[in-house]
């Protein structure tokens, strides 16, 4: 069963953007999460069948402050690929 509670956040940045007006959108998840499981919760939670979806796996970064070290967290981002004129937006309206 598909959990929306792994999906983080969907990312705005200037790239994300200009990938959006060609139908595709960024979405932050945690690691465990999988290309099935997303197009499962896509589909039960917004009715959207993905055409196409891709991942990256980001490590996270080794930082120190004050001479401690410390690690952000890792994360899965997923390429999304909406079919023509859907949106994650528009949906739950």
């Amino acid at each position: 069963m598909a959990d929306i509670t792994d999906i983080k956040t969907i990312l705005y940045t200037e790239k994300t953007l200009g990938l959006q007006e060609s139908g595709v959108v960024v979405i932050q998840t945690s690691p465990k999460m999988t290309k099935n499981r997303l197009k499962e919760i896509l589909k039960e939670y917004f009715g959207i069948n993905p055409v196409k979806v891709n991942s990256l796996r980001i490590d996270g970064k080794v930082k120190r402050f004050r001479g401690k070290v410390g690690v952000r967290n890792d994360f899965k981002k997923f390429y999304v690929k909406l079919p023509e004129g859907t949106s994650l937006e528009n949906v739950g309206a």
